[in-house]
């Protein structure tokens, strides 16, 4: 049995419990999880609740038609593969099944082989229908500049300014705050754009194959040049080059790139001949470049040739008004790349995302979003976002604002010292002890009432209850 099966969870929609049985153990023979329910509208809460990859849906079944579950089931989950079974099978019933989205339509008593393709073919499409759209978001040219705050309204109205022309762009901000996605909107909307896009990490190049690496090497130029390589100046040409961290680059290297610049002319390391080139250069930098010319580590007559336009891209956490947007779309594409339904972020964890100091801008938004869906339940809660954050941003949590502190216990104070923690972990277990004890307290003890307000089953907070010795107060 393939091992990728095992985790494959289907699901059985079926009023009839013979059917119901006999696809449960076919598919269970073959080592796939199985779910049946016997009505339509139970189908549908499985669908929300879990990560379904394929169901098998009856079409004349009471309380809910298996067309209206097709329907209302792709609503929630669009690219969820759906086979429809019928013992009044007809060529109109199967076209219209097809129409709404369904797979395939089998028809009762299903046979054995044609079942099991079916059900290997429709998951292989939902493998590939997922995987598509990963790849092609990845391949995608830009994705949107998220956000409406006055800095990053600004900054799109730059770039609609800036993009058609030929001036130079020097993009300043800190890691992870978007400057790359500045520059792809720079080129994207340029007249340039359906030339290639070159990008060069200058800090993660070494300073002795940088300028090889820009301006392409002759063979047997130095000891491993085997071979002609054509540099990112080249590749460039008559597109875009982003020179990214360009502030990490050797004064030798600036010195060349100055001359590109002023010449549209390059030279290959070990060559002779010179080159023209017709490259735009958009230059980024996370350093104070005006004190790295103070201190003699880049060229103010570089720094301007690159600074024609400046654009500066702000902190996250300057523009918090823009985290429920950027933290919503995360929310959605991270789903989708997982194929699970999308999750929801309650509104107290957005308060809680704001209240963060967000040092790693928004590539720690979108980590910390990940990292949310992953181990948070259906919605995504303050707690959630205390516990799963880093422990020095819940302190600052903590010391900014009570409200996105624990809960507090009965006489209105937090009950965590988080300086008296020895690992993130003890950290995590004190705050849902606490959590918990709030919850139950607050509810008078009602473990049911509780476990349906923090959306755990009954048993799973009965496990939470025993494992931190919890205990009503008399």
């Amino acid at each position: 049995m393939s091992n990728k099966k095992s985790g494959t969870k289907v699901l059985i929609i079926d009023d009839e419990r013979a059917i119901r049985s006999t696809l449960r153990e076919i598919l269970e023979y073959e080592n796939y999880i199985v779910t049946d329910v016997d009505n339509g509208i139970d189908g549908l809460e499985v669908i929300k609740k879990d990560n379904i990859s394929l169901v098998l849906c009856d079409i004349k079944m009471s309380r809910m038609d298996g067309m209206e579950v097709l329907s209302e089931a792709l609503k929630i989950k669009p690219d969820l593969p759906f086979i429809m079974i019928s013992g009044h099978g007809t060529v109109e019933t199967a076209v219209e099944a097809s129409r709404k989205g369904a797979y395939d339509f089998i028809s009762k008593p299903p046979d054995l082989n044609r079942l099991l393709i079916t059900v290997r073919n429709a998951l292989e499409r939902g493998n590939l229908v997922t995987e598509t759209k990963v790849l092609k978001r990845r391949v995608s040219k830009t994705r949107v500049i998220l956000g409406e705050s006055e800095p990053i309204n600004r900054i799109k109205e730059t770039i609609d300014r800036v993009a058609p022309t030929e001036a130079r762009v020097l993009i300043t901000g800190a890691n992870g705050s978007g400057k790359e996605l500045v520059a792809r909107w720079l080129h994207e909307k340029s007249n340039r754009c359906d030339a290639p896009l070159i990008e060069v990490n200058c800090a993660a190049i070494p300073s002795e194959l940088i300028e090889s690496e820009l301006f392409g090497h002759e063979k047997g130029s130095f000891t491993s040049a085997v071979k002609q390589r054509i540099g990112k100046f080249e590749q460039a040409h008559n597109g875009t080059l982003f020179l990214d961290e360009i502030g990490d680059m050797s004064l030798s290297a600036q010195a060349k790139v100055l001359r590109a610049l002023q010449e549209n002319k390059i030279t290959r390391v070990g060559g002779e001949k010179e080159i023209e080139i017709n490259v735009r250069v958009i230059a980024a930098t996370n350093k104070d470049l005006l004190q790295e010319i103070e201190n003699g580590t880049f060229r103010m007559d570089l720094y301007h040739r690159l600074s024609v336009i400046l654009i500066n891209v702000p902190p996250l956490a300057e523009r918090s008004d823009d985290i429920p947007i950027i933290a919503k779309e995360f929310c959605s594409e991270i789903c989708s790349d997982y194929g699970m339904p999308e999750k929801k972020l309650a509104p107290d964890a957005i308060e809680a995302l704001k209240s963060l100091p967000w040092t790693g801008n928004i590539r720690e938004l979108r980590n910390m979003i990940e990292r949310l869906i992953i181990l948070s339940d259906k919605v995504i809660t303050q707690n959630d976002v205390i516990i799963y954050a880093n422990p020095s941003s819940a302190h600052h949590n903590s010391n900014t604002s009570p409200s996105h502190s624990t809960p507090p216990s009965q006489n209105g104070q937090s009950e965590i010292d988080y300086d008296k923690f020895e690992s993130f972990q003890d950290y995590k277990d004190q705050t849902e002890k606490n959590y918990i004890k709030y919850k139950l307290e607050k509810n008078a003890w009602n473990v049911s009432k509780t476990a349906d307000d923090i959306e755990i089953q009954r048993s799973h907070l009965y496990s939470k209850i025993e494992k931190y010795g919890l205990k009503r107060d008399n």
